[in-house]
């Protein structure tokens, strides 16, 4: 089977987990894709500004691997700078959020998959 990318389902999230500005988000799959395996596979877009806000994932991981742009991650409290081929692993019980600090679109890959 072959998607494309115009028949992929977006949805734009304000305040993404009380973060700032907005996120779009490409659903790659739909969740039953998935086999009850994981709950998200997407493509997440954020302008400059903008961001996730932390979170804990109790019952999941979300895995990240960033496409373009500068990001700060906040690894569990611990925050870093994030670069376009960097790969940020959030396992089950830890919490994670994104903020663009860059000038241009941070744009991420995003796995989220059931512990």
């Amino acid at each position: 089977m072959i998607r494309k990318a115009d028949e992929c389902k977006v949805e734009i999230r304000e305040h993404m987990r009380d973060g700032d500005g907005q996120v779009q988000i490409q659903h790659f799959v739909d969740s039953a894709e998935l086999y009850e395996k994981g709950r998200l596979f997407a493509r997440l877009t954020l302008e400059p500004g903008c961001s996730i806000g932390f979170h804990v994932h109790d019952k999941d991981s979300e895995i990240f691997y960033f496409l373009s742009g500068t990001g700060e991650y906040d690894d569990n409290g611990e925050k870093r700078e994030v670069h376009a081929g960097d790969i940020a692993i959030c396992p089950a019980g830890t919490g994670h959020g994104v903020r663009n600090i860059g000038e241009d679109t941070l744009s991420i890959v995003a796995l989220i998959v059931y512990a």
